[in-house]
């Protein structure tokens, strides 16, 4: 998949509805899974994206904001799904953009191998098997620059690094790494970060409006309008774990779910916990205004190959109700699907459990329940490792319908961790992993 090999489709370009360019692509046949019974959860269709050159889709959207895409192929769009009121489209986001992990003396470096590359909201269409890229939204500062996905803060975010971990990157206060996305009615959209954790509201064109984080953050430098709202707590958060799922209640109040439990009171109590927290904000009151305590299945359940709890997260949470959640747990190889329910007696915000200094904390608790916290109830609707069809480290679920829910994976760009992850001349390996929309029709609904 590099710019240099034979067959990389080309990208054309299109006027619409008032978004600078649209960006179309073919894509490669997927099969669809066939044959489950009548009364178990099934794949119904698969779709999935062709290739679009990065540094020309970058380019198109931000021009001259991408020298050398390195032949990395658009991707990362699967961060999460919203549906864009017709049918078979969709609102999707990127991450950071291509990165990866290579060790140096010991010491793992973030690389980021196209540190010009700028987070997008991407519009898609499913049909049959082919998923387009209809428009796409470049997310900018106030000034209409690129936020980029870079590192913010030295000290508290990784150092970034060039593709071969030998150079060092600037960190820059307006990367966002963006995960999950809702729209609003007024044709906004609401985004989730991971770095500060951020919520973060940017307009229909894509400029960050503001970046909600948490108290003490002490973010400083950006070209946008940063305020402190989020619980101090949430400082807390391990590395590259920050907020991952977004929902859109009815009523207009957004949920966000921290990905993995908190650093409380130190990391390796965060990587033995099966406790994260799920955050509900008002809109209209620009406030949090509740906090629940969300708990892991053990992690064999989740996933029976693999035995690291760290490996949990929440990827995904999508409304089903008034006050009703669906709630992805994943490893990278299986993921479940939840349903909750947010009860006021449930909430524990401004409890002794946002205190950091609280001992043990909420994270350490092998049995929150039993010292009073009041755990969400869940329900399992379906075990997504179990249906034929379904690919890996999905991060995006969107209900189609009530029977129906659509899927999209993260294939990361294509990259894999390691010195390998570039040939010689410095071009992608591509893992051959692409980005997939999966419908999944369910027997009994949420």
């Amino acid at each position: 998949m590099s710019p240099y090999a034979a067959g990389r489709r080309s990208v054309h370009r299109s006027v619409a509805a008032g978004v600078p360019l649209a960006l179309l692509a073919a894509l490669a046949v997927a099969g669809t899974a066939v044959g489950a019974p009548s009364g178990e959860a099934r794949v119904t269709g698969s779709a999935t994206l062709g290739d679009i050159p990065l540094g020309t889709f970058s380019n198109t959207l931000l021009p001259g904001t991408v020298g050398d895409d390195r032949g990395v192929d658009l991707g990362g769009i699967g961060s999460d799904i919203y549906p864009a009121g017709r049918k078979g489209e969709f609102w999707t986001v990127t991450d950071r953009g291509p990165n990866g992990q290579i060790k140096v003396a010991g010491e793992k470096r973030r690389t980021f191998p196209v540190p010009g590359f700028d987070p997008a909201i991407v519009r898609i269409r499913v049909s049959g098997d082919t998923v387009k890229v209809l428009d796409a939204i470049p997310v900018t500062t106030s000034s209409g620059k690129p936020v980029t996905g870079l590192s913010n803060q030295k000290g508290r975010d990784e150092a970034p690094y060039s593709y071969d971990a030998k150079a060092p990157l600037s960190y820059n206060p307006n990367g966002l790494d963006t995960e999950g996305i809702v729209r609003a009615e007024d044709g906004s959209f609401w985004l989730v970060d991971e770095y500060g954790p951020s919520l973060i509201h940017v307009s229909a064109r894509g400029k960050v409006l503001t970046r909600y984080v948490p108290k003490g953050l002490g973010l400083t430098g950006a070209d946008y309008r940063v305020v402190e709202a989020l619980p101090a707590v949430l400082l807390h958060r391990k590395v590259n774990r920050g907020f991952e799922g977004l929902a859109q209640l009815p009523g207009g109040d957004l949920v966000m779910a921290v990905q993995s439990p908190l650093s409380l009171p130190d990391t390796d109590a965060g990587e033995a916990s099966l406790t994260t927290r799920l955050l509900r904000f008002s809109p209209k009151k620009r406030a949090v205004t509740a906090e629940y305590a969300y708990r892991f299945d053990p992690v064999n359940v989740v996933d029976p190959s693999e035995d690291d709890t760290s490996e949990l997260k929440i990827s995904s949470v999508v409304a089903v109700g008034r006050d009703r959640l669906l709630v992805e747990e994943r490893t990278d190889k299986a993921a479940r699907l939840q349903v909750v329910k947010l009860t006021r007696g449930a909430d524990i915000l401004g409890d002794k459990w946002d205190d950091g200094t609280t001992a043990p904390s909420l994270e350490q608790l092998d049995d929150p329940a039993a010292s009073g916290v009041p755990v969400l109830r869940k329900r399992l609707v379906v075990d997504l490792a179990s249906v034929k069809g379904v690919p890996g480290k999905i991060e995006g679920v969107a209900r189609v319908d009530h029977d129906t829910l659509a899927l999209i994976n993260d294939n990361d760009f294509g990259m894999t961790d390691g010195p390998e992850a570039f040939d010689a001349r410095g071009r992608l390996v591509d893992s051959g992993i692409e980005t997939t929309v999966t419908y999944v029709r369910l027997p009994r609904g949420i």
